[in-house]
């Protein structure tokens, strides 16, 4: 138990339903922000397709989050990291420079990929 009252487990989990849901949420805040200008600079030039993908991909992440949330199970971690792998390879792909941002749009998911394999490991 931590000092709150909380395990060491269910800290993780929760930090991480935060992340996925929080992403899921700024993801349709900004539809026309970040993710609309990487797509644009890979040259996604059909603002309705990048559109599409963006809501996607916001849909996935609060499903995601909504699942680690409600069903903490091992499938449900590894599937958040295998989502989690696949968008950090296409962001890489599109725009490689955002490894060296110093406010760790990729590089915050080394250590993310590293709590769901401890929770994947521990199942509930």
């Amino acid at each position: 138990m931590t000092m709150l009252g909380i395990s060491d487990k269910d800290l993780l989990r929760f930090s991480l339903v935060w992340v996925w849901l929080a992403t899921a949420l700024v993801s349709v805040w900004e539809l026309q922000g970040q993710s609309a200008r990487l797509l644009a600079s890979a040259g996604m030039n059909t603002p309705a397709l990048a559109t599409l993908l963006i809501l996607g991909g916001a849909a996935v992440d609060a499903t995601l989050g909504l699942a680690m949330w409600l069903k903490p199970e091992r499938r449900t971690y590894l599937l958040a990291l295998a989502v989690m792998l696949t968008m950090t390879a296409i962001a890489t792909v599109l725009d490689p420079s955002l490894w060296l941002n110093p406010l760790g749009p990729l590089t915050k998911n080394i250590p993310i990929a590293a709590v769901l394999l401890v929770l994947a490991r521990r199942p509930s």
